[in-house]
């Protein structure tokens, strides 16, 4: 994958980081504009997901966002804008290019959605995602994300800890890994059938310490909002320490197993996608190094931190 040069965008007024006559009330935008243009530009980040129909989501479960913001994880770094964030997405299921994923999975279903919990467990089950949502703990956590491709971003993520729905389950001992499989081809993801020589579904992989690991998270949202379909909507994985391809979008299928499963990338191309996929500055991809990451919104280039910063170092001791 050529990682093309993003330009830099700059912001000149509120209403360019986000529609807020879609999802801001007059009273509250009036209120936002009188306390200036930082705090009306930090709501639109945080309440705001662009281009999102939210009609296939029932009114109870939009109600729990925006959930409280976990004040346990800190990012050193301002959020990425929610424009720009929704805009520059990688996911083949629906098209290679980065800019148009937004428009070309606008008219994906995420309604009813169900995910299937199986395997080395005492009580598999079959989970309805909005039900998940209703029940689970759910918080919002600002995370850095680092993809392979080495462009980055900043973004506040819906959701709850893997390890709450694993609990659910109950792994036998024999369980060592963690499966994820993504939804089979269908029509509304054009991707698919244009590139029908990957092993769709997208699947992949975390080890069962990774997976019950506190950043590992199953994020239903973005921005305050429920996740939008370029995202991985209704439900994705986000696994921050770990280069982006891990956070598999789209969940139906999780399955605990003893033996290390195949994951998508590593069984195309094991040279370049290591199954760990840890994010290391010292260990470059095969066609580019890893030592520096672009921010898509600036374009400003910063070094790259091992683990993208986070405490996991004790996992790989």
């Amino acid at each position: 994958m050529r990682v093309r040069p993003r330009r830099a965008r700059t912001f000149e007024s509120s209403a360019e980081i986000t529609p807020e006559s879609t999802y801001l009330r007059r009273r509250e935008l009036c209120r936002l504009l009188a306390a200036g243009p930082i705090a009306f530009a930090l709501s639109c980040d945080r309440r705001a997901t662009p281009d999102r129909p939210l009609s296939q989501v029932p009114a109870d479960v939009l109600a729990r966002f925006p959930p409280e913001r976990s004040s346990r994880f800190i990012v050193d770094r301002p959020l990425t804008p929610s424009s720009v964030a929704a805009t520059y997405n990688n996911y083949y299921e629906f098209t290679t290019d980065k800019e148009r994923v937004a428009e070309v999975a606008a008219g994906f279903v995420t309604r009813p959605w169900r995910v299937e919990v199986s395997g080395l467990c005492a009580r598999p089950q079959t989970f309805d995602v909005d039900a998940l949502i209703r029940a689970m703990p759910m918080e919002e956590r600002v995370y850095r994300f680092r993809c392979v491709e080495a462009w980055a971003m900043v973004v506040p993520w819906t959701g709850f800890p893997l390890a709450a729905l694993l609990d659910r389950v109950e792994p036998n001992r024999e369980a060592r890994f963690v499966r994820f499989v993504s939804f089979p081809p269908r029509d509304d993801a054009p991707g698919m059938a244009r590139q029908s020589h990957y092993p769709w579904p997208y699947h992949e992989a975390l080890r069962l310490d990774e997976a019950r690991h506190d950043l590992a998270m199953l994020a239903t949202g973005i921005y305050g909002r429920p996740m939008p379909n370029q995202h991985g909507a209704p439900l994705r994985l986000v696994v921050p320490w770990k280069y982006g391809f891990k956070s598999i979008k789209g969940v139906q299928k999780i399955e605990l197993t003893a033996e290390r499963p195949r994951t998508f990338w590593n069984r195309l191309q094991p040279r370049e996608y290591s199954f760990l996929a840890n994010i290391d500055p010292d260990v470059p991809h095969p066609r580019w190094s890893q030592a520096k990451e672009r921010m898509i919104d600036t374009g400003a280039e910063v070094p790259t931190r091992k683990y993208n910063g986070y405490d996991v170092a004790g996992l790989y001791s």
